[in-house]
């Protein structure tokens, strides 16, 4: 299976702007003329909106760990079979909100669930689906729950209500895999202001699609 076009995803603690980012970046790609398509993890699809309601409703407190994890893969292999590999052979740019390597921080490293282990169950989920660039959204845990409290817009789901060691964990899961994917991910300063931030997310994406075209 060859795939004419490119998988690009988003990935960030808790609060870092990478919602307002994405649509600001996929309404610039529109103007130039671009397939893109923009999408979220979990959800992008019926099936998997409902697994994402289930994971991130407040009153499931007593969900176990790999059950989450479970529920991750479940969302995420629906929404690559039904929607993005689907896209992507239509030569579409699909900005995704979110995808592996959140499983991997979260469940992996934050619940102690062992990286490893979480990428074994996605393995299963994904095949060989790896994004071809993703952007890390940098923010300290503090600033970006802060950001959160202070929103009048967003609703405060299951995973927001952790606590800060719980959001620290995943920020520190997050540095190992730039470690460990330097290729491949990308950081951005996501404690400035939402302008230069997307200022910056659209000069790396602007420089991946302009070395694809050139290769």
């Amino acid at each position: 299976m060859i795939n004419k076009g490119i998988f690009i995803t988003f990935e960030g603690p808790e609060g870092a702007g990478k919602t307002t980012v994405i649509a600001e970046i996929y309404k610039r790609l529109e103007k130039k003329g671009k397939k893109a398509i923009l999408t979220r993890e979990p959800g992008g699809i019926r099936i998997s909106e409902k697994i994402r309601t289930i994971i991130l409703d407040n009153e499931h407190q007593e969900m176990d760990g790999r059950t989450e994890a479970l529920l991750y893969a479940a969302a995420r292999r629906q929404h690559l079979v039904e929607k993005v590999i689907p896209a992507m052979k239509e030569g579409n740019i699909v900005l995704c909100d979110r995808f592996v390597d959140s499983s991997l921080a979260y469940q992996g490293y934050a619940r102690g669930l062992g990286m490893d282990e979480v990428m074994s169950i996605n393995a299963f989920a994904i095949g060989e689906t790896m994004p071809d660039l993703t952007i890390f959204f940098d923010i300290t845990p503090e600033e970006g729950l802060k950001r959160i409290t202070d929103s009048e817009e967003r609703e405060q789901n299951r995973l927001d209500n952790e606590t800060m060691q719980f959001h620290k964990k995943v920020y520190d899961g997050y540095q190992l895999l730039l470690e460990q994917y330097p290729e491949r991910i990308i950081r951005t300063d996501a404690s400035m202001s939402l302008s230069e931030v997307t200022e910056n997310v659209w000069k790396i994406i602007s420089s991946q699609l302009i070395s694809r075209k050139n290769s």
